[in-house]
C-alpha cells in the first residue's frame, strides 16, 4: 500500500479532534476463557493479526498538495507492540471493571505521528473471561469499515484470509500521487464547480434545519469535561423482530423508539422536567454497499430525527418514530441536518484544516444526541479459540455533546454501548437499565404471551423414549 490522500470527509474528522474531544469510535469485545489459553497467548496472537492488516500500518502525513490536504502513508517505523498492550483489571466483578476502565482509556486521544489506532487486552484472571478494547480514529474508518478492518483479529476471518492469500499472489500496489497530470487539471476544475454548487445546495438545507432553541435536557446540554463513561445493556434481538412484525418499519425504527422511552425514563426518575422540545438524534447511514465494505475513505450520510420523550405511550413513541424515518428516507441524505457528513465531502482540504473548530461548535445546534447502528458478521467468532460473547460498539462524542449510543447485534442479542461525558452523566448505568426496562414494556404492549394449552404442556413434560 503507498501514499493516498484522505478524503475530504476524514479530513474533516482528522481536525475536528482536540484533547477533550477525541475523534476515536471504539468496541468492547468480551470473550469466553478456553482452556489452555492465557492472556500471554491472546496478546501475543492479537499482535501478529493486527500487524497483518495492512491498513493499520497507516499513518497521517500532511503534503503540499491539495493545499491543506493529507495524506496516507505507510509507517515505515511501524511497531505493533506500541498499539496492542494489555492492562490487567483490579479484583471484583468482571463487566463492571472492564466498562470502567474501557471509559477512562476512552478519554485519551490517539497518538499522532503514528498509525492512529490502539487495542488493549483487558484481563483479570488467567482462566477467566476477558475483553479487547479497540479504538480506531474516525479518519481510520466509520462503523461499517471499522467491523472489516477490526475483523481480521478474529480466528475465522483470518482463516480464510490466509486460505486466499495461499490461492492468489498478491499484487503490489503502485503508490498513488496527489500531483495531477496536465489533462487532469481541467477536469478537476469542471469537478469543483459542480461541488460548489451541491455544497450550496446541502449547505442551505443544514441551515434550514438549524435551530436557536438549545433548552433540550440539563444533561444532553452540560458543558463538556473532557471525561468519558462507558456503560452497556442488552436486548433480546428476537424481541425486537416480533415488534417489528407486528407494527411494521424496521428494526432499527424499534431501537430508536427503545432509546427514545429510555431517555423518558431516565429522564423522569432524575426529577428533571421534560423538554419543550424533544431531543434531536443524529442517525449515521453508511453510504457503502457490502462489497464496498472495505473501500478507502468514510461514506456517511445521516438522517435527524425528533426522540419522542415527551410522548407517554410506548407504541404512539414507535409509530412516530417510524413515521419520522420514513420522512427521512422519503427525502433523502441531502436534506436537513444530517446532510453536515455530505456537505463535508464537497469542501476543499484548506476550509477543513481552519475551519474545523467552527464547525465543531455548530454541533449543538444541530443534534443533541448521536444514536447509530453497526453492522457485525452474523457468524459465530472467537479469538484464539475464545468465543466472542458480546460486542459493545462506542461511538465519539461531537463538540457540545454529552451522550452518544450505539447499538449492535451478535448471537441473538442486540448489545448497546452508552458513551457519555463522566460529569454530565453521572447515573449513565441507570440509563442502560432503563432502554432495556423500556424494551419489555413495549414487548408488553404489542406481543402478548402466547395462550399455551394445559395438554400441550402436559405433552411438553412427559418423557422420552
Amino acid at each position: 500500500m503507498g501514499t493516498e490522500l484522505l478524503a475530504p470527509l476524514d479530513l474533516a474528522f482528522w481536525h475536528l479532534e482536540s484533547d477533550a474531544h477525541p475523534m476515536h469510535l471504539g468496541a468492547l469485545a468480551v470473550f469466553s476463557p478456553a482452556p489452555g489459553v492465557g492472556p500471554a497467548d491472546i496478546l501475543d496472537l492479537l499482535g501478529t493479526r493486527a500487524a497483518a492488516i495492512p491498513r493499520l500500518r497507516m499513518r497521517v502525513r500532511d503534503v503540499l498538495l491539495p493545499v491543506g490536504g493529507s495524506a496516507w502513508s505507510v509507517h515505515k517505523e511501524f511497531d505493533v507492540h506500541r498499539h496492542v498492550v494489555r492492562v490487567v483489571l483490579n479484583e471484583g466483578d468482571f463487566m463492571a471493571e472492564a466498562t470502567r476502565l474501557a471509559g477512562e482509556l476512552m478519554e485519551q486521544p490517539l497518538e499522532r505521528g503514528v498509525p492512529p489506532w490502539q487495542m488493549y487486552l483487558l484481563s483479570g484472571a488467567d482462566d477467566g473471561p476477558f475483553a479487547v478494547l479497540v479504538k480506531l480514529h474516525h479518519a481510520l474508518a466509520d462503523g461499517m469499515r471499522a467491523v472489516a478492518i477490526g475483523a481480521g483479529i478474529f480466528d475465522q476471518i483470518a482463516a480464510a484470509g490466509a486460505g486466499r492469500g495461499a490461492v492468489r499472489r498478491r499484487v503490489p500496489v503502485p503508490p498513488r500521487s496527489w500531483m495531477p497530470g496536465p489533462r487532469q487539471v481541467a477536469g478537476m476544475a469542471l469537478d469543483r464547480l459542480g461541488e460548489v454548487g451541491r455544497a450550496l445546495g446541502v449547505g442551505a438545507s443544514v441551515v434550514r434545519a438549524s435551530r436557536l432553541d438549545l433548552h433540550v435536557s440539563t444533561a444532553l446540554t452540560a458543558g463538556s469535561s473532557g471525561t468519558r463513561r462507558l456503560a452497556t445493556a442488552e436486548l433480546d434481538a428476537d424481541v425486537v423482530q416480533n415488534i417489528r412484525r407486528a407494527e411494521g418499519g424496521t428494526a432499527n425504527d424499534v431501537l430508536l423508539a427503545v432509546v427514545a422511552g429510555g431517555l423518558r425514563r431516565w429522564m423522569l426518575e432524575r426529577d428533571e422536567e421534560l423538554p419543550g422540545a424533544d431531543p434531536r438524534a443524529l442517525v449515521p447511514v453508511s453510504r457503502r454497499r457490502p462489497r464496498t465494505a472495505a473501500s478507502n475513505g468514510n461514506r456517511l450520510s445521516a438522517y435527524l430525527l425528533g426522540l419522542p420523550v415527551r410522548e407517554p405511550d410506548a407504541r404512539t413513541r414507535l409509530r412516530a418514530v417510524r413515521t419520522a424515518m420514513d420522512r427521512n428516507k422519503s427525502a433523502g441524505p441531502l436534506r436537513g441536518a444530517g446532510a453536515v457528513a455530505v456537505l463535508a465531502d464537497q469542501l476543499p482540504p484548506l476550509v477543513h484544516r481552519f475551519g474545523a473548530q467552527l464547525a465543531g461548535n455548530a454541533a449543538r445546534i444541530l443534534f443533541d444526541v448521536l444514536v447509530t447502528s453497526v453492522p457485525l458478521p452474523r457468524s459465530a467468532l472467537s479469538l484464539g479459540g475464545c468465543p466472542l460473547s458480546a460486542v459493545y460498539p462506542m461511538a465519539p462524542l461531537a463538540r457540545g455533546q454529552a451522550l452518544a449510543v450505539a447499538l449492535s447485534t451478535y448471537g441473538g442479542r442486540v448489545q448497546v454501548g452508552l458513551v457519555a461525558d463522566g460529569k454530565a452523566l453521572p447515573d449513565l448505568d441507570r440509563l442502560a437499565t432503563a432502554i432495556e426496562e423500556e424494551l419489555a414494556d413495549l414487548r408488553s404492549l404489542i406481543t402478548p404471551p402466547a395462550v399455551v394449552r394445559e395438554d400441550s404442556l402436559d405433552r411438553q413434560a412427559a418423557p422420552t423414549a
